[in-house]
């Protein structure tokens, strides 16, 4: 029988969503899964093609689909678009159906990280930094009104930040503090 435990992850692009959501799942058993893989498995094709070819508006609705379905599965670390949090019924879902963790950044810290990305259609803009800074201002009331947790996740190692992740799930009583280790190994070493 499945974990009942569902803990998904918001933020911005380029916050370390899917880094961290792959180390908890593995850490506490549970499977990982990524709604923009979900999304891309399902219209068979890169997001940023669909998103070129059919908008954004469209994108969003399959996005509704997909988050509506993966918050009713059990025992997953789901790993959220960057705007999955834009749609009312997507807050709604993700926050009544599972454990929110919001992993903050600075849209200065996140243009740091993401410069060179050329996969992210809302970045492919002569100014990525002002973007982000824009997305940032929309976007971070609605990350904090979905989240049960906000975790800052401009400077920490991959491992810092899992630890956090994994403090918070243990002080609100979501795991077994016998499931959380001492001291959290870092990914090279698993």
């Amino acid at each position: 029988m499945p974990h009942p435990l569902i803990i998904s992850l918001v933020g911005m692009p380029g916050c370390g969503k899917t880094t961290v959501g792959r180390h908890l799942s593995r850490q506490l058993g549970l499977k990982f899964v990524d709604s923009d893989a979900e999304i891309e498995h399902r219209i068979d094709m890169p997001i940023r093609d669909w998103f070129a070819a059919r908008g954004e508006a469209a994108f969003r609705d399959v996005e509704q689909d997909v988050i509506d379905d993966l918050t009713q599965r059990q025992g997953i670390v789901l790993a959220t678009g960057g705007g999955a949090v834009l749609r009312p019924s997507n807050r709604d879902a993700l926050h009544s159906r599972s454990h929110v963790f919001y992993l903050r950044a600075t849209p200065e810290e996140l243009f740091r990280r993401l410069k060179h990305d050329t996969q992210r259609p809302l970045l492919q803009v002569a100014d990525p930094q002002a973007r982000l800074r824009e997305l940032f201002r929309e976007r971070d009331p609605l990350y904090r009104r979905v989240a049960h947790f906000v975790v800052e996740s401009a400077r920490p190692s991959v491992s810092a930040l899992l630890g956090m992740v994994l403090m918070q799930l243990e002080l609100a009583g979501l795991v077994d503090p016998g499931a959380v280790p001492s001291s959290i190994d870092s990914p090279g070493t698993r």
